[in-house]
């Protein structure tokens, strides 16, 4: 199955937000602390800076990625996207931007964790929840070049 990615437009942030959405209401450990209108304009601020890549087949968004910089801020794909490719063509494409990549995932995401082991992410530190509004424990993560570790 075929997809493609481009820049999020504006009216991509209610499939968007829906995701994300979707994703805090569907994950057991994930606190409900957002309303479906909330990650609407969250994702829609995003989308306004420019950060936003969206994989799209048939016209339906699979899944999205915001980065700023060489901080990627979200990785989320609809419910039944996973396992298709597209997280990591949205990943691969960030990757072919810039020479380092950051993240942070949370400790009770395992499937995140072992996704972006895969994909070539070095752990870099924990952190107790203490710096994110979920409260949750998270892992930093980076990625770098060949070249990048070479230097």
């Amino acid at each position: 199955m075929t997809f493609f990615l481009r820049p999020a437009r504006p009216l991509d942030a209610g499939t968007a937000g829906d995701i994300l959405y979707r994703f805090q209401q569907d994950t057991v450990w994930m606190p409900k602390l957002y309303s479906s209108a909330e990650a609407i304009c969250f994702c829609g601020l995003m989308i306004d800076r420019g950060w936003v890549t969206v994989a799209e087949r048939d016209g339906s968004v699979l899944g999205f990625l915001a980065r700023k910089g060489e901080e990627v801020c979200s990785l989320y794909l609809a419910p039944g996207a996973c396992g298709q490719g597209a997280g990591k063509a949205l990943l691969d494409a960030a990757k072919a931007e810039t020479f380092r990549l950051t993240l942070r995932t949370f400790a009770a995401n395992e499937g995140a964790q072992r996704f972006y082991r895969r994909e070539g992410f070095s752990e870099t530190g924990r952190g107790d929840g203490m710096n994110n509004e979920e409260g949750l424990p998270d892992i930093a993560y980076e990625w770098r070049t060949e070249q990048e570790v070479a230097a």
